[in-house]
């Protein structure tokens, strides 16, 4: 799942939520007849989806007035590390929006509340194993158990300009029927023409992206044999690097000089026509109805094919810490803000896709409108990131794997190098977090 950048005022809003939880404050030693107090720690940035946030407390607070729910507005940025703080201090919020990566090291660690056994069972069976499969850890202790509820994730599609596909006069693709990388690439040369490239592919941060798409053709990036992970990058896992690589310096048929862009960054370039293209996540959407000028068509695609569709997903999680003052009540307003209409409206805005069957057969997530029928139909591609499972993964992506894909699409070395730098410093990564 992407991380956000909101603003610094809100990464400020979280210190003091810690701080202001110290010595023995908030609601612990309420007198009988007073009202139970939750601070919900939410991470909504877009303001569509704070406004769907604060709606739903609201709604919770006029109906559950024994149990009153506080809206704390957190920031993605450095939360995980306010979290610790919190955590050590024994004065975590009640409620805790964060998203499954996350959750691995600080179920680990004890931090957090097993929900197994805990969550009523219409929640538990509106929501699909395989979004359950991203919240489910080892508990340190030789166990596993659930540290989340996951309720909005993010597929990878393909945003297109409409009026270049028909001049193109190429099939358009559907979910039952989408394209294959293979179409892709030879639709790209088509389109490719008159100062127009095909398709921009922006690797700013390219490990996510590479390692969730890899899935289309079974790559996982990473192997556990008793108990050890290894790095491997074989056949399976080079299929997307290489068709990457070659509509970049092959076929020319991708800008080299979006490489360096964030996801958002060619946006300007492709409402100008100069890129018809553009392999992005489901929310990427919102800026392109919000900034795209009078009488530009676009079209929602679904996800490239491999051998299939899959792709590997992470959720935002809305979780209870292990020592919360009150787990029961914080376990009751979650399985109401996570209800299937509740769901619909929080995917709604921040355009991304429920986990929630319910949620998903809303009228609002399968309308043509704005591509929310082909986006929410992509859900279905999803499976766990088989990186979720890995300890260490974050400093191999950071220190290893970011700079080595960077040079890799930037034609500095070959695919035979990446992938030898890939596995032998990846390895050492990892046989340092072995247990």
């Amino acid at each position: 799942m992407r991380r956000r950048t909101a603003l610094a005022a809100a990464a400020t809003a979280v210190a003091a939520l810690i701080a202001g939880c110290g010595g023995g404050g908030g609601d612990g030693g309420a007198a009988p007849g007073e009202p139970v107090t939750l601070k919900f720690l939410s991470l909504a940035w877009q303001k569509e989806s704070i406004s769907a946030n604060k709606q739903l407390v609201d709604e919770w607070n006029t109906a559950n007035p024994d149990i009153q729910v506080e809206y704390v507005q957190g920031s993605w940025d450095n939360v995980n590390d306010q979290l610790v703080t919190s955590f050590e201090a024994g004065d975590p919020p009640d409620v805790i929006h964060d998203d499954s990566p996350a959750l691995a090291g600080f179920a680990s660690r004890g931090y957090l509340l097993d929900l197994s056994g805990r969550l009523p069972a219409e929640l538990k069976n509106d929501i699909p194993q395989a979004a359950w499969d991203t919240v489910t850890f080892d508990d340190g202790r030789g166990g596993t158990g659930v540290y989340g509820v996951p309720f909005l994730q993010e597929s990878q599609v393909v945003i297109a300009n409409k009026k270049l596909l028909d001049a193109a006069k190429v099939r358009i693709p559907t979910p039952a029927d989408p394209w294959t990388w293979d179409e892709f690439a030879e639709i790209s040369k088509k389109l490719t023409k008159d100062g127009t490239y095909g398709v921009a592919w922006p690797m700013k941060s390219p490990v996510n992206k590479v390692l969730n798409l890899a899935l289309n053709f079974g790559g996982t990036f990473f192997s556990n044999e008793g108990g050890k992970t290894t790095v491997k990058v074989g056949p399976q896992e080079r299929e997307v690097l290489q068709r990457i690589h070659d509509q970049l310096y092959r076929d020319k048929t991708a800008d080299p000089s979006a490489l360096g862009m964030g996801t958002a960054d060619p946006l300007p370039g492709f409402y100008a026509g100069k890129y018809a293209l553009l392999p992005a996540g489901v929310y990427l959407r919102q800026q392109v109805v919000e900034q795209a000028p009078d009488g530009f068509e676009w079209i929602t695609l679904p996800p490239l094919k491999g051998t299939t569709s899959e792709q590997g997903a992470t959720s935002q999680t809305l979780s209870v810490p292990a020592d919360g003052r009150h787990p029961d009540e914080a376990v009751k307003f979650i399985s109401f803000f996570l209800n299937g209409p509740n769901q619909a409206k929080l995917a709604r805005g921040d355009w991304l896709l429920p986990t929630s069957r319910a949620a998903a057969g809303d009228p609002s997530m399968t309308t043509e409108e704005n591509g929310w029928d082909v986006a929410t139909a992509s859900a279905g591609n999803l499976v766990v990131a088989p990186y979720l499972k890995v300890n260490g993964f974050d400093e191999w992506k950071s220190k290893v794997a970011t700079p080595t894909l960077q040079e890799y699409f930037a034609d500095k070395i070959s695919l035979d190098d990446a992938a030898r730098r890939l596995v032998e410093e990846g390895d050492k990564v990892l046989e340092r977090y072995a247990r």
